[in-house]
């Protein structure tokens, strides 16, 4: 046996060792990493407004702190008044269900020729197997949903802490990691930061924007439609079609249409007619307007940027998907070479060629220019044979 061969075993096994070690030790804190990666996301939205409070004289402890609390009075305000819209909805649509009840009885019996009663009904959903079951399941469940409910709490509380000491003690992480690095990568670290901040701060703020003036054209709507609760259903409309990617725009069109529905039914069309025609307005003007400074991708790239982050992180990955895209492309475009581009008219997607001919055209003549030269050249030797004979 070769004397270097238990050595490498050792090393082997123990590299082995290592690395299973670490694949669980991944496993084990992916949970906390996702925070870290939240709360850094957030805390680079933020550091544009700590930095301005900053540069006034605040200390930047204060000014993160005054920040936030604007945040979360902000957000304790909006569930505060979506609760109180969607209990008085759910309370009125209790009182009215028998009366929806006995409107679609009478419509069944009409149509189907049947002799049912509200009554009967009633009985028999009172009575049967799976309502009990259900009430069962659900008694059962009441400590998993409790369960879920306090770890989103402390989970929220996780972000909202690391966010928070990354944006007050964010030059001081600057310089801690910057003094580990030779100074031409100190500098390159000190732009993608930046980078980083603009293109986040940009986004998270054209995204505010967007839904300011999404809120607005709804709440217009609503109120000519006389649909009760429009506060607080163009508020909600605003945020989750903004900052919910993709599907964001009809998740948050239902809630109104729901509400208009119990109304009038035509005036939940005219909402669907309305969240439509809007889309497609902040889809082609809005949106390229507010966001061509900010995040300037191309939208089949954030469109897979977003199916990307969401099969990464889930739909924390689809939020913050867009802004990374961005700021990696902002900081890769330094290293790019480009050239400029050749006065082709194909570049344009004309496919034709320099004289404005169609490339196919082109070969096909270039064949018969071919096919007839080999021909009259034929012509003419049996021409000369014949004068010479």
């Amino acid at each position: 046996m070769p004397g270097w061969l238990p050595r490498a075993l050792v090393l082997a096994l123990a590299l082995y060792g290592c690395f299973r070690l670490g694949d669980w030790a991944f496993h084990q804190l992916i949970g906390l990493l996702t925070n870290v990666v939240i709360a850094f996301f957030l805390a680079l939205a933020i550091e544009p407004a700590v930095s301005r409070m900053a540069a006034r004289g605040i200390r930047r402890g204060l000014a993160t702190f005054l920040v936030f609390l604007a945040v979360l009075v902000a957000g304790a305000g909006f569930v505060v008044l979506l609760g109180s819209m969607l209990a008085g909805q759910i309370a009125t649509m209790i009182e009215d269900f028998p009366e929806y009840l006995d409107s679609v009885i009478k419509w069944v019996n009409q149509t189907f020729h049947t002799e049912l009663s509200r009554v009967g009904v009633q009985d028999s959903l009172l009575h049967s197997d799976w309502l009990q079951k259900y009430v069962q399941n659900s008694a059962t469940g009441v400590l998993d949903i409790s369960t879920t409910v306090l770890g989103g709490l402390f989970r929220l509380l996780t972000v909202f802490l690391f966010s928070f000491y990354f944006a007050a003690d964010g030059p001081r992480l600057r310089r801690g990691l910057c003094s580990v690095l030779p100074p031409a990568r100190q500098a390159e670290v000190l732009r993608a930061w930046e980078i980083a901040v603009d293109k986040t701060g940009g986004y998270l703020y054209s995204r505010g924007l967007m839904a300011l003036v999404s809120g607005v054209a709804h709440y217009i709507l609503l109120v000519v439609l006389d649909v009760p609760y429009a506060p607080a259903l163009a508020v909600w409309v605003g945020l989750v079609s903004q900052f919910i990617p993709t599907i964001g725009t009809y998740l948050a069109g239902a809630l109104p249409m729901l509400i208009a529905f119990t109304v009038d039914p035509w005036y939940a069309l005219w909402v669907l007619a309305f969240v439509v025609v809007y889309q497609q307005f902040e889809n082609y003007v809005l949106q390229p307007k507010l966001t061509s400074r900010t995040v300037d991708i191309h939208p089949a790239v954030a469109f897979g940027s977003v199916i990307a982050g969401t099969a990464l992180m889930g739909a924390v990955g689809a939020l913050i998907a867009i802004p990374a895209v961005a700021t990696l492309q902002a900081f890769l475009g330094a290293y790019v070479k480009r050239y400029a581009v050749t006065d082709d008219p194909r570049v344009g997607g004309g496919g034709r060629g320099p004289r404005g001919e169609p490339v196919l055209s082109r070969v096909h003549r270039a064949l018969l220019r071919g096919r007839s030269g080999r021909n009259g050249g034929t012509g003419g030797g049996e021409a000369g044979g014949r004068r010479d004979g």
